[in-house]
């Protein structure tokens, strides 16, 4: 009794009593045909029943034969177009169009539709014999009228048996020409589970099966957690919610889709590949829970989905999309009339097209915006289900509104109608907080943001600022449009602005996706050189030059330095040929990520060289944007295409993913967005930080069947910051500290003091920029360069006098306008006020002059690199799964920008850079320090209590301010902020440095004396 208590029966058993008590109904094994791999019985059974119209005709043609011709054509059907297909859209018989299955509708406006729906017939069968050969079985089979969709492989770990070996029946005795196994043509998902754990497959090829698992999730990681109510099954969400009667109807209708894409042979040659998605837990969790929520809540509302990179988000976008463009409400209104697709991926597009087509089986439903705003204002106007666009487009649409309407004669132009419209927003970031994004706000607001301004007037007893309040209003969220934001990597911004009480509405982390096998951990081999080297100051001059922009021009001599270039090149090319070259099957590609445009084509004219010396099988490509001009070869310039020999920029992914190119060279290019298989190698030579690190070295992280690891080799980058950068996402962001809307106020009092703009100057601006639209004129233009005139000739007198606060004011107004951009985006202001501010400044900005640019340097013939040497430092894994995560903090307050440089003799500043590399700062680290000193030493408490304290007790007062200015300059330097805040060791070096530099200063200022930098000073213990 025992032993059956603990069977694999007895495990099977409750299954079936859990499903039959939900909806499905015994299909006996004994009605199995093997040869056609159908329930034959049951599938003339539900056709004769349900379309009782269409079998009189048919039968009137066959008679007695008129069932045995249906299975014919129904099974030669499938056969050709697939058992899903054929579930969806019918077959033909005789001209007569049969279906096999009917599915739920949008809507419940159509009782018939709903009467064939419940006559669904959703069959299980246990122990099915399916083989033609042997008497082999199925723990369980899943049909529906008749057809085979699903099986279930079920094992116990109580009889020692566990899911591992039902993934291994799966692969050694499941013959996958059996009629009942062939690709598409009948099951379309296999699931091998035991009582903790599932797996899942839709296409059988033998031992070369590849499972996918499909768990909900435990604890952040992979797996699935215990039943809080200790009552049940870890898994049994598989038979309870995926496979129960209606989920497995819905995911027939609206989520598995036969994805075909065309990729080129190891020839070189076009191949269609065939892959039957379907969804993963997470995926069908998310959407599902998205649907329910948009159902419940309306429109007007803000969605975060925080997805890691791998995790198939284009497939969970498509599904959604779908799912809202045909959402209705409980009064069976339609929620949505347009959902409008915001990314810039043309995989996205085609893919989005071919799945919906898939599911609809029309066209029309999708468009995409490939042309002009003009075409995106017609799709918008004729409000199209689905409309697939970039952000870019929306800034002139309201043009192209006005322009059709006085096509058409109407004299109020420019203003959609109000439309409900969802916005999914593919990779979103804290760029969807800008005025491009405002933009969309202000199009799709429609004639409800003109009602919204209309009442906004009202409240505040004002007319004719009707633009004016539209524009404060656009800044908000709208009732009529909801958003749904997907990215693997949120900022603070992304969570305020998108987020649910500063958490996404679904998550699945990184860490969860390493652990279940969809992406790679790129962490695991990573191997950091350093660089050590010395330059000499090679001429007999000693010129006086400006501090940082003499370092940045001498960190270029280097980077550029020929022997440079070929040393690194050499570790590269050499590794590639004994490692990386024969991974994946001899398949395997690297990436060579540079830090600009012209080290890009220095290090492809070098590679070229050294290959071609050593005569190696290796071909690379390099791209970059627009043309480079290389200044040392008497201007000589370069284009991406030109030295591809000529391979377009279009053409370039599908030429890489060829086997005759192994290697790519980047600038700026291909750091995100770019999905590449047999990418295994990265080479960076290139300062990467925070979100910029994550997304890089993220593109090694997509699997592959013969793909085992990966490889990072970094000339660069410090492991800590790397592994700070990635931990951030490992588990999920967490929001981390608040920006204080008070000190928006704060900064806007500064500002007015300062007198680099009046009061009227604004007015006289706003006057203009805010015109009614049937008021404005081409004239309107110079007015508003008129008002804005006077404050650009005070900000020029302010830089030339006191160059130092010029730059400290700009800052204050860039500052104000990033918090006021943001916070207008989660607190309904209705400060008009404020907006008229945000606007002026917004564009006396662009009028402003650069920051003295002085002096530029090149340092060819003054400097020769004495001494160079590349030494491998550490190499292994980079642990993810220690210490506590770094949380996402607010915008910082002020951004000061660079100040006025001082003076300092170039042999000196030659000694403090080689003295400060291979240390754990760089030069981008000093600058910050730097900073901070400049903006402190302009502190009035400070100027006082530097001219009457000893520099001990000057210490006091400066540590209160310090963590003031560190906390204000946290986005510009995350690493240093994080450690100044946790290491207290640290913290008393750097405080103690800082503070005897900016006393030093401050005395020398109050005696009138010259500045000079300290050769000597350094920022380590």
């Amino acid at each position: 009794m025992n032993h059956a208590r603990h069977s694999e029966g007895a495990f099977e058993t409750v299954i079936e009593g859990t499903m039959l008590a939900n909806g499905y109904v015994p299909e006996p094994a004994a009605g199995f045909d093997r040869d056609r791999a159908i329930f034959p019985e049951t599938v003339l059974a539900f056709i004769r029943d349900t379309q009782p119209k269409e079998w009189r005709a048919l039968e009137a043609l066959h008679g007695e034969r008129t069932g045995a011709q249906i299975l014919a054509d129904l099974t030669k059907w499938m056969d050709r177009e697939g058992s899903l297909a054929t579930l969806r859209h019918g077959f033909k018989c005789y001209g007569k169009t049969l279906r096999v299955a009917f599915f739920k509708a949008a809507h419940g406006l159509n009782p018939e539709l709903e009467a064939r729906y419940r006559a669904n017939r959703v069959g299980i069968t246990r122990q099915l014999h399916f083989s033609k050969t042997a008497e082999k079985s199925l723990d369980v089979a899943l049909s529906i009228n008749g057809i085979p969709i699903a099986s279930v492989e079920l094992k116990n770990p109580m009889t020692g048996q566990t899911v591992d070996h039902a993934l291994r029946q799966y692969r050694a005795d499941r013959d996958a020409r059996e009629p009942i196994f062939e690709f598409k043509r009948r099951m379309l998902v296999h699931f091998a589970a035991d009582t903790d754990t599932v797996f899942m497959t839709t296409r059988l090829a033998g031992s070369a099966t590849h499972f996918l698992p499909f768990n909900k999730g435990c604890d952040g990681g992979a797996g699935n957690a215990p039943d809080p109510k200790g009552r049940s099954y870890r898994t049994a969400y598989l038979w309870e919610e995926v496979l129960q009667r209606d989920s497995l109807l819905d995911l027939l209708a609206r989520f598995i889709h036969l994805q075909i894409e065309e990729k080129r042979d190891d020839q070189g040659r076009k191949v269609k590949k065939e892959t039957l998605v379907f969804p993963r837990y997470h995926q069908l969790e998310a959407v599902r829970a998205l649907v329910d929520q948009a159902q419940r809540e309306g429109v007007g509302n803000n969605y975060l989905i925080e997805h890691s990179a791998g995790s198939g988000k284009s497939n969970t976008i498509g599904w959604l999309t779908h799912r809202l463009a045909s959402l209705h409400d409980d009064r069976n209104n339609r929620v949505f009339d347009s959902v409008i697709v915001i990314t810039d991926r043309v995989v996205l597009d085609k893919q989005l097209q071919d799945t919906i087509y898939q599911f609809e089986h029309k066209h029309g439903v999708v468009q995409k915006i490939d042309e002009s705003s003009r075409q995106l204002a017609e799709a918008l106007e004729s409000a199209v289900p689905i409309i697939i666009t970039t952000l870019q487009k929306f800034p002139f649409v309201s043009r192209q509104l006005a322009k059709m309407a006085e096509e058409r004669g109407e004299a109020d132009g420019g203003t959609l109608k109000s439309r409900h419209c969802a916005v999914i927003i593919d990779e979103a970031h804290s760029s969807q907080g800008g005025e491009t994004a405002t933009d969309l706000k202000e199009v799709l607001g429609g004639q409800g943001l003109r009602e919204e301004a209309t009442k906004y007037m009202a409240e505040n007893d004002e007319e004719n600022v009707e633009e004016l309040y539209r524009s404060m209003a656009k800044r908000g969220r709208q009732a009529n449009l909801s958003f749904f934001a997907f990215t693997a990597t949120p900022k603070h911004k992304t969570f305020k602005v998108f987020g649910r009480d500063d958490k996404p509405s679904h998550r699945y982390t990184m860490r969860q996706a390493i652990e279940e096998g969809f992406i790679l951990d790129v962490l695991k081999h990573y191997t950091t050189y350093a660089t050590y080297f010395r330059l000499l100051k090679a001429s007999e001059d000693d010129p006086n030059v400006e501090r940082k922009k003499a370092a940045r021009a001498l960190a270029r001599f280097l980077k550029l330095h020929p022997h440079n270039v070929s040393q690194k090149t050499e570790v590269m090319i050499e590794h590639f040929h004994a490692a990386t070259q024969h991974k994946i099957g001899g398949r395997a590609k690297a990436m060579v990520i540079t830090g600009s445009r012209l080290e890009a084509v220095r290090y492809k004219q070098s590679f070229d060289r050294y290959i071609k010396e050593k005569g190696y099988a290796i071909k690379s490509l390099v791209a970059f944007s627009g043309v480079v001009t290389d200044d040392k070869l008497n201007d000589v310039t370069y284009t991406e295409e030109g030295m591809n020999l000529g391979v377009r920029e279009k053409e370039l992914p599908e030429v890489f993913a060829t086997q005759e190119y192994q290697v790519l060279l980047v600038a700026e290019k291909y750091q995100t967005g770019f999905d590449q298989p047999l990418l295994h190698t990265m080479y960076v030579d290139r300062r990467l930080a925070g979100i910029q690190a994550v997304q890089t070295l993220s593109r090694l992280n997509r699997i592959h069947p013969l793909k085992e690891d990966t490889f990072i080799l970094d000339f660069v980058n410090d492991r800590d910051e790397i592994r700070e950068a990635f931990k951030i996402y490992f588990e999920g962001a967490e929001i981390g500290e608040e920006v204080d809307p008070a000190r928006m106020y704060e900064i806007k009092s500064e500002l007015d003091a300062d007198g680099v703009y009046e009061a009227a100057d604004v007015e006289r601006f706003s006057a203009v920029y805010f015109k009614p639209r049937q008021r404005q004129s081409p004239n309107d233009h110079q007015l508003m360069n008129a008002a804005l005139d006077p404050c650009v000739a005070r900000f020029k007198e302010l830089q030339k006098e006191k160059p130092d606060e010029a730059e400290l004011w700009r800052g204050k107004m860039l500052a104000f306008c990033n918090l006021y951009g943001f916070l207008s985006q989660i607190i309904p202001y209705q400060d008009s006020d404020l907006e008229r501010l945000y606007v002026f400044l917004r564009h006396l900005a662009t009028k402003l002059p650069k920051r003295g640019s002085g002096p530029s340097y090149q340092f060819d013939d003054e400097v020769r690199l004495e001494y160079y040497r590349l030494q491998k430092i550490s190499e292994g894994s980079i642990s993810l799964s220690d210490g506590q995560a770094n949380r996402l903090d607010g915008p910082s307050e002020v951004g000061t920008g660079a100040l006025h440089e001082e003076a300092v003799p170039l042999s000196r500043l030659i000694d403090v850079v080689n003295d400060r590399f291979g240390t754990d700062f760089n030069q981008a680290d000093q600058l910050f320090f730097d900073q901070i000193i400049e903006v402190a030493v302009l502190d009035a408490v400070l100027k006082q209590a530097a001219a009457v304290n000893p520099g001990d007790k000057f210490e006091l007062v400066f540590r209160n301010l310090l963590e003031a200015l560190f906390v204000e300059r946290m986005d510009q330097n995350e690493e240093i902020f994080a450690r100044f805040m946790n290491d207290r060791s640290f913290q008393k070096v750097v405080t103690g440095w800082l503070s005897s530099e900016a006393y030093r200063k401050l005395r020398l200022r109050t005696d009138d004396t010259i500045e000079t930098l300290d050769p000597t000073a350094s920022l380590l213990p």
